[in-house]
């Protein structure tokens, strides 16, 4: 686990867990408010003084986050800036933790802590269908796991979210065929899968496939030409120390991948690309046509073991480098 990250997780837990304040009130824009537009805080959950180890506080907060928040013993506002009585803002704030607490627990039971999300959700759906909670948090889980130019997007913790959107008879037909698509999409290269394999070729003109880079770990960079996110993560690599000295000693090796067709464009760019990387294009264009990766966004990174079995996913710049320098040699 990324020492930063937890660090800010427990920050955000700290924050939150100190609000003990779960009793509603009414809106100060409507002081005649009646029992059915009832506001609140948004009701924090507190974490037993037994639980010490900061993994377990940390499962414990994704498991008991929204409990109070689906509580049903009032009939809560539900409007253009409030769900279940929670100002939209501040209920933001809420998903932004939940998204860090989910990043820094086991895969797997973030992925349970998330199918439960959306089954509490949906229960509350059932008591109060006009309050189209289950639209508008699903919304907001969509935003912050699966946006492409969201930080916290992770596609395998979106994974059991999506999938039940996909057959939820609450959904319309048409967006439930809409969520199954992104399903499908999003079991694509999950962690600890093997990545699928492609070929490329080189600045050089040399066919090569990602299976034939041999190294110890290998960075997949999809990028484009005149991309400035791409252009600040190639200066990010090369000029980092430790991953110039693992590029040397052959523990790490970088391909960087066009998937796209003006190749006239990408050879007049890629003067800028390191010449120890393996910088190529998809000559099959397999990877936008059979969509064997989902490169929803250009800068697309994965981060894979000497089996090209996927250790990270579609990951931001930061959490790479923290990897990376986190990592014994």
């Amino acid at each position: 686990m990324s020492k930063k990250l937890l660090f800010t997780a427990l920050i955000g837990i700290s924050v939150f867990a100190g609000c003990c304040n779960n009793r509603k009130r009414t809106s100060p824009i409507a002081p005649a408010a009646t029992e059915k537009e009832s506001v609140r805080e948004f009701p924090s959950a507190q974490i037993p003084g037994m639980v010490t180890d900061p993994t377990e506080r940390l499962g414990y907060m994704a498991d008991h986050l929204w409990d109070g928040f689906f509580d049903a013993s009032d009939v809560w506002l539900n409007d253009s800036t409030h769900i279940n009585g929670v100002e939209k803002d501040k209920l933001e704030e809420q998903m932004a933790i939940y998204a860090t607490l989910l990043a820094n627990i086991p895969i797997e039971k973030a992925k349970s802590s998330i199918s439960g999300l959306f089954d509490k959700v949906v229960e509350n759906e059932k008591r109060d269908t006009a309050s189209d909670v289950l639209s508008k948090m699903s919304a907001m889980v969509t935003k912050y796991f699966y946006e492409p130019n969201s930080p916290l997007r992770n596609e395998d913790i979106y994974l059991p979210y999506v999938q039940k959107l996909a057959t939820c008879e609450m959904v319309s037909e048409g967006m439930r065929q809409a969520y199954g698509y992104d399903a499908k999409m999003c079991a694509l290269n999950s962690v600890g899968t093997l990545a699928a394999d492609f070929a490329f070729t080189t600045l050089e003109g040399k066919k090569m496939s990602l299976y034939g880079i041999k190294s110890a770990y290998t960075i997949l960079f999809f990028s484009n030409p005149g991309c400035q996110a791409c252009k600040d993560i190639i200066d990010g690599l090369y000029s980092n120390p430790k991953i110039t000295d693992l590029l040397k000693g052959g523990i790490i090796a970088i391909a960087n991948i066009y998937i796209d067709r003006e190749l006239d464009e990408w050879r007049k760019y890629a003067g800028i690309y390191p010449k120890e990387w393996y910088n190529g294009y998809d000559h099959n264009y397999i990877i936008r046509t059979d969509q064997i990766y989902n490169v929803r966004a250009i800068p697309s990174v994965y981060l894979l073991d000497k089996d090209k079995r996927v250790i990270l996913k579609d990951v931001n710049p930061e959490t790479l480098f923290s990897w990376l320098d986190n990592l014994e040699i």
